[in-house]
């Protein structure tokens, strides 16, 4: 069994090599034998049979490929761009190290010694490093959690990073055609979307949407949207995304170790992302956006659930099952994904793989698509290092594949939906990408939703002047491995 295993490993390239290019081997010796062919009947001959067609067919001919052509162009979207995008860049006065976090949950008399006791586990084993920030009100003892705060955590963030945005692409806030943001747990009135507007004076007509309680995987939804809202405007219009979490009022102050989880994982971050049908200074292209949703299941549903606790503290309950079924949205996003990607030699094995299962009762084991032969780069959710260690192992992806994913964890912490941004600028800061190259994001969101976005990229940065700027040099770091007690 392993010498044949290990002997498919070396004919596959051949195989790769073959079915990827199916379209060419085929069309090389027909393209040979017309040519043979019209040579053998001359010039002459070829004309002669042409003069001696029906008119009508030779309409037919013209007319039929031309209107389908024509059809073809007009019903087919728009193609969507990111013009370019920026990451909210944290203040080291912000940092919060481990022993502050935990001196100052030691001194606040709503937490047990036991809870404190959990979140040094929980923080020992997080991935998380000693530089990951949280807003200033959470700096208190105890933290702030009131209205004001909230606000300014938020503006702080989305506003710095629009700015960046703005700097970088040096479009005028009066070019921006839609506006969509995303922020699950915080939704002031007026809304997010009124905040921007009034700060930077958008137009009057600009379409704005606000999304709550979407999760984690909501910055992939809003770009979804976004890129749904651009095939309905004049081409050539800009939509502004933006995705944040505010975490000032979220902080959990009770004694629920299922709630404690977020207190020691969630940071604070948010990204601006300018999207476009104008490719002319485009970053990169937009190639798929797909949406897996399992909220119709109880437990799915339940899964990450806000809620109070005994005492009616508010806090997010995360089930013991959160992995197994973020593992089943993860499923079911492949199979929707893979089709619309994988090159077709992984889409054969795949097919036959299944039908030998079927033929067999299930005695073989199932294929599992070799993405890498999709994507250069993977920039999965830094929701924890569990959850990135499960897709590696899912995705058979290597340690560099994931690198982006466990430096932004250990730097940034878990940014909600921004995350993927961060990771995005990681492998830009670190020179790796390339023209060309495919990146494949992939989110995780309450609900329970698994989301993901394709991009190629056309033009990579120039340099490394993001979140990463200050500290790029030191990574990647060792992340040691830490025992389950």
């Amino acid at each position: 069994m392993t010498s044949s295993s290990g002997q498919f490993k070396r004919l596959k390239p051949l195989y790769q090599l073959a079915v990827n290019n199916i379209l060419a081997v085929v069309a090389v010796p027909l393209a040979a034998a017309v040519v043979l062919k019209a040579a053998e009947l001359g010039h002459e001959e070829i004309l002669a049979r042409a003069r001696a067609l029906p008119p009508a067919h030779l309409f037919l001919a013209a007319f039929v490929p031309a209107a389908a052509a024509v059809v073809y162009l007009m019903l087919r979207p728009r193609a969507v761009y990111m013009v370019d995008y920026a990451c909210f860049r944290t203040s080291p006065n912000c940092r919060v190290p481990f022993a502050t976090f935990l001196e100052h949950s030691r001194v606040w008399p709503g937490f047990e010694e036991r809870s404190v006791r959990f979140m040094t586990r929980l923080l020992e084993r997080s991935g998380l490093g000693e530089e990951t920030c949280l807003p200033y009100a959470q700096h208190y003892i105890p933290p702030s959690r009131d209205l004001e705060s909230s606000r300014a955590e938020a503006e702080l963030i989305i506003f710095s990073a629009i700015d960046d945005l703005l700097a970088k692409t040096g479009i005028s806030p009066q070019d921006i055609d839609i506006l969509v943001v995303n922020c699950s747990l915080f939704a002031p009135t007026p809304s997010f979307t009124d905040m921007i507007i009034n700060r930077y004076k958008l137009r009057k007509d600009v379409r704005n949407v606000h999304l709550s309680g979407m999760g984690c995987s909501a910055g992939l939804i809003s770009v979804g949207l976004a890129r749904n809202l651009l095939q309905v405007v004049p081409k050539g219009a800009h939509a502004l995304v933006v995705s944040t979490e505010t975490i000032t009022p979220n902080y959990y102050m009770g004694q629920e170790r299922a709630m404690l989880l977020p207190n020691c994982l969630f940071r604070m971050g948010g990204a601006a992302v300018l999207l476009s049908t104008n490719g002319a200074k485009a970053r990169f292209r937009l190639a798929r956006v797909v949406r897996t949703l399992t909220g119709a299941q109880d437990g799915a549903y339940h899964c990450v659930y806000q809620e109070e606790d005994g005492r009616g503290n508010v806090g997010i309950n995360l089930s013991k099952d959160l992995m197994s079924i973020a593992g089943d949205a993860l499923k079911a996003n492949i199979t929707a994904m893979g089709p619309l990607v994988l090159p077709a030699s992984e889409q054969l094995l795949f097919a036959l793989s299944f039908m030998a299962r079927k033929v067999l009762s299930g005695r073989i084991k199932p294929y599992i698509p070799d993405f890498r032969t999709a994507f250069e780069h993977f920039c999965i959710h830094a929701g924890g290092r569990a959850v990135i260690d499960e897709l590696q192992r899912s995705l058979t992806l290597s340690d560099e594949q994931v690198e982006a994913s466990r430096m932004t964890l250990h730097r940034f912490g878990n940014t909600s939906s921004s995350s993927l941004w961060y990771e995005l600028a990681y492998v830009e800061a670190k020179g790796r990408m390339r023209k060309g190259d495919r990146v494949w994001m992939i989110g995780f969101g309450s609900g329970f939703k698994c989301n993901s976005a394709a991009w190629e990229c056309i033009r990579p940065a120039a340099n490394a002047d993001g979140p990463w700027a200050t500290c790029i040099h030191r990574y990647p770091v060792d992340i040691p491995d830490v025992l389950k007690h």
